[in-house]
C-alpha cells in the first residue's frame, strides 16, 4: 500500500531565504540548493508524494530562525511544527521557553551539536537549558556525528522524562562504509525509551552522485534492530537532500525498505510518531 493512503507526516524540513553568510555551511559541493527553499516551494512536492504535513526544523542558530518559521506555520496548515533554536545556555532560559509556549506551533528545539565539540552538550548551562524544557512539554532533536554518540548517550541519561529524537540516524559514515562503532553507539542510545530516530538525511552522508539504496540497509537494519518500529520516524530532510536525491527518491528509499511491514507498522512509522512525539 502506498503511503498516500496512510497520510505521511515529514518530520524534518527546512526553509531558508539564501544568505551566503547565515549559511555558509552550504559548501561548493552543495551549491544546487544555494537559493530560496520556501512553502510554495514544497507544497506541490509533498502533494505529489502523499505527505499531508511536516515539521519545519531551524537551519540557523537565532530567534529571528524561530520566528521565520514559526510565521511560516501560521500561514501554511501543512507545516504542523515547528522545531526552532534558542539559547539554552541563556541564564533567562526558562522565561524564554515561557514566552515560546503561547505559540501553538512550537514543538521543541535543536542545536547544531554537530558542529560543536562533543563536551558542548554536558557543560552545566547546556543541561540546566534541557532541564527547563520539560516544563512547556518541548521535544529536543540531537543533531549529531557518530563522534558524539557518547556524549548524547550521557546526555539521555541525565534526563529519563525528556523526549529526545537523533536526527538522521546520527549521520554515520555510509560513504565510506563505516558501521560498527556508530551501530554500537546507537544501540546503547536506544535503551533509553524516551529517545526516539529520525529516519533522514542518509543520502547526503552518502555519495553524492553514485549511492544506491542497498547502500541505506545495513543502516536501517541496526535502527530498526535497535528503536523498534514505535520509535522511528521518517524525515526528508528537504531541501538538503536536494544535493543527493530528490524528495521523492527519499520516500522511495524507505517505501521500499517497509514494503514488508504491516499496515500498522507502516502507519506507526510515516505518521503515527511522529504526531505523537511532536503532539501534532
Amino acid at each position: 500500500m502506498s503511503i498516500a493512503n496512510i497520510g505521511c507526516i515529514d518530520a524534518h524540513q527546512h526553509f531558508w531565504q539564501y544568505d551566503p553568510i547565515k549559511h555558509s555551511w552550504i559548501d561548493d559541493e552543495m551549491a544546487i540548493i544555494r537559493k530560496d527553499f520556501l512553502p510554495d516551494d514544497l507544497a506541490p512536492i509533498i502533494k505529489a508524494n502523499g505527505v499531508i504535513g511536516t515539521v519545519a526544523v531551524q537551519a540557523d542558530q537565532t530567534e529571528i530562525e524561530t520566528d521565520f518559521l514559526l510565521g511560516l506555520a501560521d500561514r501554511y496548515d501543512f507545516i504542523k511544527g515547528v522545531v526552532g533554536w534558542v539559547d539554552l545556555r541563556a541564564t533567562d532560559i526558562t522565561e524564554r521557553l515561557g514566552n515560546y509556549a503561547q505559540f501553538k506551533h512550537i514543538k521543541g528545539f535543536r542545536h547544531i551539536l554537530q558542529g560543536e565539540n562533543p563536551a558542548f552538550m554536558l557543560q552545566p548551562s547546556f543541561l540546566r537549558g534541557i532541564a527547563a524544557l520539560k516544563e512547556y512539554n518541548f521535544t529536543y532533536d540531537i543533531l549529531i556525528f557518530p563522534k558524539h554518540l557518547k556524549a548524547a548517550l550521557e546526555l539521555v541519561k541525565r534526563f529519563p522524562n525528556q523526549a529526545f529524537v537523533i536526527d538522521h540516524i546520527a549521520k554515520p559514515y555510509i560513504k565510506a562504509g563505516l558501521i560498527e562503532e556508530w551501530a554500537k553507539g546507537i544501540s546503547a542510545l536506544s535503551e533509553h525509551e524516551n529517545v526516539l530516530c529520525k529516519v533522514s538525511g542518509m543520502v547526503t552522508e552518502a555519495d553524492f552522485k553514485k549511492w544506491h539504496p542497498s547502500n541505506f540497509t545495513p543502516y536501517l537494519d541496526v535502527v530498526v534492530e535497535s528503536f523498534g518500529i514505535n520509535r522511528l520516524m521518517f524525515g526528508s530532510d528537504w531541501p538538503v537532500c536536494e544535493v543527493a536525491a530528490s524528495y521523492g527518491q527519499m520516500i522511495g528509499i524507505v517505501e521500499d525498505y517497509f514494503a514488508t511491514f504491516t499496515l500498522e507498522e507502516k502507519n506507526q512509522f510515516f505518521n503515527q510518531n511522529a504526531s505523537g512525539f511532536y503532539n501534532l
